[in-house]
């Protein structure tokens, strides 16, 4: 999204001299101690009494998971619970096939659903059976109520609510809505450049046996391979519990964001309109840091691109990387944050947000 103007939160801090791998958790561990370590206490001991609502603000595949699992991990998982919309659905679709829960579910609604349909239809339209294309807000709303209901005293990150404009009004009252007592909510907004997006999904690959995914250009395994006929390099799965398997694209990946153009669009859209929101406090997360003020931020903590050269005489694949580069919304040069970056900002925000 053009000229946000989000700030740059630096990161450095030159009294630390130790690099972290920012791919191994353990390492991980002591960077986020080393980086948030009075902001990680301060949130550990808030959450043994209190709780709140975060609602992920951004577009599809921008990271809203992956960031609220480094947040879960550095400060623990015992307070607090990521709930996804899409995931709901899914799961609860799932699990309509099990008597048992979906006679909890049909009990549940019973009690908290308000809306247009009865529980029979409403059931009908989670398993899809019914002409209804989109699950209602009203739907959407009751089903965030039960999979919260499933996590009693626990702070909670939303992602995909709101996902339409008719959606905005509930979002902001969403906490009173949910029944979430008097706890403090805030938005977290998530700004990631679209060429970033897009080269995550080109490249990316999967392991057909056990699932594992890569990047074949930003997350590739240990061992590579190179196909003669095709001129084209490959990744090997290397997950322990695998055998090796070459890891392939899935279908129509190369094509980037191009088939989710216009959800991005949508997102784009709600976005700038959540922005405007005032009363509510507001978290601003920035994945990419212009080249210009690459000194905010330490070396290890720039998403590196891969690069492969096809050793003909050893016939094996050597493997290098270099930072990643990329056009922001506005095109300027920026580099990509690996995550665990990114998380420390929403760690240190969180923070402030709470008056820790």
């Amino acid at each position: 999204m053009k000229n946000l103007n989000f700030p740059v939160h630096q990161t450095r801090v030159d009294t630390i001299k130790e690099s972290f791998n920012l791919t191994d958790a353990e390492s991980r561990q002591k960077y986020f101690q080393a980086k948030a370590g009075p902001e990680i206490e301060k949130l550990k001991k808030f959450l043994e009494k209190n709780t709140f609502v975060a609602y992920l603000i951004g577009k599809k595949n921008s990271g809203k998971g992956t960031y609220t699992r480094l947040f879960m991990e550095a400060v623990g998982d015992d307070h607090v619970g990521h709930v996804s919309i899409g995931d709901i659905v899914r799961d609860i679709h799932k699990g309509l096939s099990d008597p048992a829960k979906k006679t909890e579910l049909v009990k549940f609604l019973e009690k908290n659903y308000r809306g247009f349909h009865t529980v029979a239809e409403t059931i009908d339209i989670i398993e899809g059976r019914s002409q209804e294309s989109l699950i209602s807000s009203d739907l959407i709303l009751a089903l965030v109520k039960y999979e919260i209901s499933k996590r009693p005293k626990k702070a909670i990150f939303i992602d995909g609510f709101p996902r339409d404009f008719d959606q905005i009004s509930h979002s902001l009252y969403l906490k009173e809505l949910i029944g979430y007592r008097e706890d403090p909510d805030f938005l977290v907004f998530i700004d990631v450049p679209e060429s970033v997006i897009d080269e995550r999904i080109k490249y990316r690959v999967v392991c057909p046996k056990c699932h594992t995914p890569r990047n074949l250009k930003l997350l590739a395994t240990k061992e590579v391979g190179y196909n003669e006929q095709k001129k084209e390099f490959y990744l090997i799965c290397d997950d322990t519990n695998c055998t090796g398997d070459k890891m392939v694209a899935k279908e129509g990946d190369k094509q980037g964001i191009e088939p989710i153009r216009k959800r991005l669009e949508v997102d784009d859209q709600i976005f700038a309109k959540l922005l405007g929101i005032k009363g509510l406090p507001q978290i601003k997360l920035r994945n990419a840091v212009p080249v210009a003020k690459k000194d905010l931020v330490d070396d290890y903590e720039i998403t590196p691109e891969f690069v492969y050269t096809n050793d003909a005489d050893s016939k094996k694949v050597v493997t290098s990387t270099k930072p990643w580069v990329v056009k922001d919304d506005d095109g300027e040069d920026t580099y990509s944050l690996l995550p665990a970056a990114v998380a420390v900002s929403l760690i240190k925000q969180t923070a402030k947000v709470l008056g820790l």
